[in-house]
């Protein structure tokens, strides 16, 4: 309670900053749930950066059940934390979802394989298990498969796709010989249930030239013609990076308030510090700004899906740097 008064002063402090009568409110929706993934939005949000801004933020955590896309198509959100092959995806669909900033600059994603499998290379994937993350989460890996020639419908020449629930159970029962895993996260939960680095192999996909670009900040594409909108987005990203500059800093503290927000009890400190150093890894070198060679070579790896691909055509007004060139010029 302490806490949310704290805040509450600090965002009619802010907002008085700002010069408005109140402090403007926006909702973000995570991609996923309370963990230092987010890191920097929850100390934007802690530190008192959004009030600065004039912003009374309220951060949605997120879930298995939670698809950002279609919470910011209900108007559930005013920004959302999206993988662009997920938010492209969307867009070609129907969803006009726009790339407004991009605070992750590499992929964390990877497959993790135990090495009693035999697997030392991709080419030893054919006639394999690998476990897949579904609901927009699978478009990198079947990209990466249609780049490598490799079948994802089994058969010796095949890799067998099971649908991985977002744990690491099937590498730890040997249902897979292979899951997907994030450099800060799952990896871990690999190594804390006891099976040692040495006795794991690991495909990142920022190594197989195949990586897509995530946690991005993705808008509603119509909302983009209002300038008022535009402002807020603006001060929302500077304060955002903001935040995320401080945890790359402070991993630990950073931490710290992460867990403060977590609901659930469920992470725990090691966790957290250690993820919050990682994901600090894949920050590093971007300040919010799109990177335009990333975003096309997103696109090529997404079109290079051989008769299956992720998106179909060259995306259309999928991303803009208005808001990122009002934060930062």
């Amino acid at each position: 309670m302490t806490r949310l008064l704290n805040l509450t002063a600090l965002s009619v402090a802010g907002a008085m900053i700002a010069g408005t009568a109140s402090a403007q409110e926006i909702t973000l929706q995570l991609k996923w749930v309370t963990q230092a993934q987010f890191g920097g939005y929850y100390v934007a949000l802690e530190n008192g950066y959004y009030a600065d801004e004039g912003l009374d933020v309220t951060v949605r955590a997120g879930g298995p059940d939670i698809a950002p896309p279609q919470v910011i198509a209900g108007g559930g959100a005013d920004v959302i934390v999206e993988w662009m092959p997920a938010a492209l995806a969307a867009r070609e669909n129907g969803l006009p979802l726009v790339n407004i900033a991009q605070p992750f600059k590499s992929s964390g994603m990877m497959l993790t394989c135990l090495k009693e499998t035999g697997i030392t290379s991709p080419d030893d994937f054919p006639g394999r298990t690998l476990g897949v993350w579904f609901f927009g989460n699978e478009y990198p890996f079947l990209s990466w498969m249609s780049t490598l020639g490799i079948p994802t419908d089994g058969g010796e020449e095949g890799v067998e796709v099971l649908r991985q629930g977002f744990n690491v159970d099937p590498l730890l029962q040997r249902q897979a010989d292979c899951i997907s895993t994030m450099t800060y996260n799952e990896y871990w939960q690999v190594i804390d249930a006891g099976i040692s680095e040495d006795e794991l192999v690991t495909f990142k996909y920022e190594d197989g030239g195949v990586a897509t670009l995530e946690d991005g900040l993705y808008v509603m594409e119509d909302r983009l013609e209002d300038p008022e909108f535009v402002d807020a987005m603006a001060r929302f990203v500077r304060a955002s990076m903001r935040g995320w500059d401080w945890a790359a800093e402070n991993p630990e503290e950073a931490a710290m308030i992460v867990l403060e927000y977590d609901d659930t009890g469920a992470q725990t400190e090691s966790h957290q510090i250690r993820m919050m150093t990682e994901v600090a890894k894949l920050t590093e070198g971007s300040n919010g700004t799109l990177d335009i060679a990333d975003y096309e070579r997103t696109v090529a790896t997404l079109l290079g899906g051989g008769s299956d691909p992720v998106i179909s055509a060259e995306p259309m007004g999928a991303w803009t740097d208005v808001v990122t060139d009002a934060a930062f010029n």
